[in-house]
Parts: structure tokens; sequence; C-alpha cells
């Protein structure tokens, strides 16, 4: 699909699995997202460029390479929030801004009821942290905030997709890249991805009601 990446690498595909069985403890299925969730963020940071970094070894001088791209992680409450921490352990230094979107369960639209993004360089990456893309219609939200406070250079990164929520971010953003584990059949109904792995949030931090 267009302007998407799908992470096609056997480890990330037995932790989808994981995520998906109905079965899956929380402590597994918190386990499979943060393994899952660093080989996205790691396929996502391809894009960073490099600048020339000359080091000391043991032994002698050496011409290496380090990070010059300024980057920014905005998680979009709550589920968000757990791919935060594997975020962070690649780029420690990255800068962190919180989105807040609450569905209307009869409507399916989003509502921002916290918006937290911090002044960035122009040239900074930001990457929007979403593991459910259903319609598309909070990500693209959540792109429209960004680039209204100053953000010119986005990624998304989810844990899986619908092709209708990619339809909605190709219309509505086409300049942002989409990296995902998966895009699943299609939305049912009541706007869930089939087959999907059921509510991403309830199940991760143990809130679902059977």
């Amino acid at each position: 699909m267009e302007h998407v990446t799908i992470l096609n690498h056997p480890l990330a595909l037995s932790a989808l699995t994981v995520l998906r069985n109905r079965s899956t403890s929380i402590a597994d299925y918190r386990t499979a997202t943060r393994s899952l969730a660093s080989l996205l963020i790691s396929e996502m940071l391809t894009c960073l460029s490099l600048k020339s970094s000359k080091v000391i070894t043991p032994l002698a001088e050496f011409d290496g390479v380090a990070l010059s791209t300024p980057v920014m992680a905005v998680p979009i409450l709550r589920a968000g929030l757990s791919l935060l921490e594997p975020f962070l352990e690649l780029i420690p230094a990255a800068q962190v801004g919180v989105l807040g979107f609450e569905r209307d369960e009869i409507t399916s639209t989003a509502r921002c009821y916290y918006e937290k993004l911090p002044k960035t360089p122009a040239n900074t990456l930001v990457v929007l942290l979403d593991p459910m893309l259903a319609t598309g219609g909070t990500l693209s939200q959540a792109a429209t905030l960004i680039k209204e406070s100053g953000g010119t250079s986005i990624v998304a990164v989810t844990v899986i997709a619908a092709p209708e929520g990619v339809a909605r971010m190709n219309r509505d953003h086409p300049d942002i890249p989409i990296v995902t584990g998966a895009v699943d059949e299609r939305l049912n109904g009541q706007n869930y991805i089939v087959p999907g792995l059921g509510d991403f949030g309830d199940r991760y931090y143990g809130t679902a009601s059977d």
C-alpha cells in the first residue's frame, strides 16, 4: 500500500501472533508489545540522517558516525504509551510530546482532550506512536495538530492498521509514511480492525471487561 512499510520480520510476525491470541496473558502481551515495538521503531529509524563523528578507540583513531536528526516521540494516549519506553531505549535523548484523544463509542469520532507538544528545531523528526490505525481519524487529527505546532517531518508507527485508516491518512496526509506490523482485512460495523487483536489498550493495561 502507498506510503506504508509492513514489517516482514520473523520476530515481528511471531510477536504479532502473540498479541492477536485472545488467550495471551497480560504479562506475555506486554512482553510481545515491547519486542514488536522495538522492531517497528528500529525500522522507522532507518530514515535518520548521519554526520561524521571521529572517535579514539583504545588502539587508534576511527572515522565513525553520529545521528544528526533531532527526534521527538508523540504517543497518543493511552495505548501509545506502550510504545514510548522501547522508543526511548533506542533514542534516549528524544523529546516527548503527548496527545490525548477520547473516542465516542457511538460515532467513533475522536476528541482531543490533552495536548502537550514541546518546541522543537525545524528539522526535528516527529514520530507518532499509536498501536491501532483503524478509521484513521485520531491519527489524522494528531498529525494536523503537530503540523499546526510547526512539525514538518512526521512518521507514524502502529502495531496494526486497517485499509480504511491507511486510505484516510493517504488522503489527509500523503506526506506521512507509516510503519506497521500488518495491514488487516477491514473494519467491522463497530470500526474495530478484523481480524485484529481486540482493544489494544484494554488488553495491555488489563482493563477489559471480559
